[in-house]
Protein backbone atom coordinates (compact mmCIF):
# COMPACT_ATOMS: atom_id res chain seq x y z
CA UNK A 1 0.00 0.00 0.00
CA UNK A 2 0.86 3.87 -0.66
CA UNK A 3 0.03 6.37 1.26
CA UNK A 4 0.51 10.39 0.50
CA UNK A 5 -0.83 13.16 2.30
CA UNK A 6 -2.51 16.42 0.98
CA UNK A 7 -2.32 19.42 2.57
CA UNK A 8 -5.60 21.15 1.71
CA UNK A 9 -6.23 24.81 2.22
CA UNK A 10 -10.32 24.99 1.96
CA UNK A 11 -10.43 28.90 3.57
CA UNK A 12 -14.22 29.55 4.34
CA UNK A 13 -15.54 27.02 1.26
CA UNK A 14 -17.79 23.92 2.87
CA UNK A 15 -16.97 22.05 -0.25
CA UNK A 16 -13.56 21.66 -1.81
CA UNK A 17 -13.03 19.62 -4.49
CA UNK A 18 -9.72 16.87 -4.73
CA UNK A 19 -10.54 14.75 -7.99
CA UNK A 20 -7.65 16.20 -9.66
CA UNK A 21 -5.11 15.52 -6.96
CA UNK A 22 -6.53 12.24 -6.43
CA UNK A 23 -6.61 11.12 -10.13
CA UNK A 24 -3.12 12.81 -10.08
CA UNK A 25 -1.99 10.56 -7.28
CA UNK A 26 -3.40 7.46 -8.95
CA UNK A 27 -2.01 8.12 -12.42
CA UNK A 28 1.01 5.41 -12.30
CA UNK A 29 -0.56 2.89 -10.26
CA UNK A 30 -2.86 0.98 -12.63
CA UNK A 31 -5.83 -1.19 -11.30
CA UNK A 32 -6.27 -1.04 -7.50
CA UNK A 33 -8.12 1.00 -4.86
CA UNK A 34 -7.77 4.35 -3.38
CA UNK A 35 -9.04 5.12 0.41
CA UNK A 36 -9.11 8.93 0.60
CA UNK A 37 -9.15 9.50 4.46
CA UNK A 38 -10.01 12.98 6.72
CA UNK A 39 -8.18 12.50 9.72
CA UNK A 40 -10.50 15.52 11.64
CA UNK A 41 -13.46 15.15 14.08
CA UNK A 42 -14.68 18.01 11.76
CA UNK A 43 -14.58 17.18 8.24
CA UNK A 44 -15.80 14.32 5.77
CA UNK A 45 -15.71 12.82 2.14
CA UNK A 46 -18.37 12.60 -0.33
CA UNK A 47 -18.87 11.94 -3.67
CA UNK A 48 -20.82 14.30 -5.45
CA UNK A 49 -21.19 16.87 -9.39
CA UNK A 50 -19.43 19.97 -8.60
CA UNK A 51 -19.57 22.91 -10.51
CA UNK A 52 -23.68 22.60 -11.28
CA UNK A 53 -24.72 24.22 -7.88
CA UNK A 54 -24.53 20.62 -6.53
CA UNK A 55 -21.97 22.09 -3.52
CA UNK A 56 -23.65 25.11 -2.69
CA UNK A 57 -26.74 23.05 -2.43
CA UNK A 58 -24.74 20.61 -0.21
CA UNK A 59 -23.53 23.70 1.78
CA UNK A 60 -27.42 24.44 2.64
CA UNK A 61 -28.62 20.82 3.14
CA UNK A 62 -26.13 20.72 6.34
CA UNK A 63 -27.02 24.34 7.61
CA UNK A 64 -30.45 22.67 7.72
CA UNK A 65 -29.74 19.41 9.25
CA UNK A 66 -27.25 20.93 11.48
CA UNK A 67 -28.03 24.25 12.50
CA UNK A 68 -25.44 26.72 14.26
CA UNK A 69 -27.27 27.59 17.26
CA UNK A 70 -25.03 27.04 19.84
CA UNK A 71 -27.31 25.82 22.49
CA UNK A 72 -28.49 22.85 20.39
CA UNK A 73 -25.36 21.13 21.08
CA UNK A 74 -23.57 19.82 24.29
CA UNK A 75 -19.87 20.56 22.45
CA UNK A 76 -19.74 23.96 22.95
CA UNK A 77 -15.80 25.08 22.66
CA UNK A 78 -14.43 27.03 19.99
CA UNK A 79 -16.46 29.18 17.30
CA UNK A 80 -20.43 29.23 17.45
CA UNK A 81 -21.73 26.23 15.70
CA UNK A 82 -18.68 23.97 16.33
CA UNK A 83 -21.03 21.39 18.32
CA UNK A 84 -22.52 21.08 15.04
CA UNK A 85 -19.03 20.71 13.35
CA UNK A 86 -18.71 17.71 15.53
CA UNK A 87 -21.43 16.29 14.37
CA UNK A 88 -20.91 16.49 10.33
CA UNK A 89 -18.60 13.04 10.34
CA UNK A 90 -21.61 11.00 11.40
CA UNK A 91 -23.67 12.54 8.34
CA UNK A 92 -20.97 12.29 5.65
CA UNK A 93 -18.29 10.01 6.50
CA UNK A 94 -14.48 11.04 7.03
CA UNK A 95 -13.03 8.42 4.49
CA UNK A 96 -14.46 6.90 1.07
CA UNK A 97 -12.62 4.40 -1.40
CA UNK A 98 -12.79 4.52 -5.46
CA UNK A 99 -11.84 1.58 -8.07
CA UNK A 100 -8.89 2.45 -10.06
CA UNK A 101 -8.39 0.91 -13.75
CA UNK A 102 -5.42 1.73 -15.30
CA UNK A 103 -4.40 4.38 -13.43
CA UNK A 104 -7.72 6.24 -13.54
CA UNK A 105 -10.64 7.03 -11.43
CA UNK A 106 -13.35 4.91 -11.69
CA UNK A 107 -16.13 7.60 -11.25
CA UNK A 108 -19.45 8.56 -13.09
CA UNK A 109 -19.72 11.17 -15.24
CA UNK A 110 -20.33 13.86 -12.95
CA UNK A 111 -18.93 12.43 -9.88
CA UNK A 112 -16.17 14.25 -7.74
CA UNK A 113 -14.01 13.53 -4.84
CA UNK A 114 -15.03 16.45 -2.33
CA UNK A 115 -13.83 17.38 1.28
CA UNK A 116 -17.03 18.84 3.30
CA UNK A 117 -16.21 20.99 6.41
CA UNK A 118 -18.21 23.50 8.41
CA UNK A 119 -15.29 23.94 10.83
CA UNK A 120 -14.47 27.56 9.58
CA UNK A 121 -12.07 27.42 12.51
CA UNK A 122 -9.50 25.22 10.41
CA UNK A 123 -9.09 26.22 6.73
CA UNK A 124 -5.87 24.01 6.73
CA UNK A 125 -6.64 20.17 6.93
CA UNK A 126 -4.37 16.67 5.55
CA UNK A 127 -6.05 14.09 3.53
CA UNK A 128 -4.87 11.19 3.19
CA UNK A 129 -4.59 9.60 -0.11
CA UNK A 130 -4.05 5.48 0.36
CA UNK A 131 -3.47 3.29 -3.16
CA UNK A 132 -4.37 -0.67 -2.66
CA UNK A 133 -2.97 -2.57 -5.84
CA UNK A 134 -5.75 -4.74 -7.28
Amino acid sequence: METVELHVHNGDHVVTDLTTEVERFCAARGDGLVNVFAPHATAGLALIETGAGSDLDLAATLQALLPREEERYRHRHGSDGHGADHVLPAIISPSLVVPVFGGHLALGTWQSIVLVDTNGDNPQRTVRLSFVPG
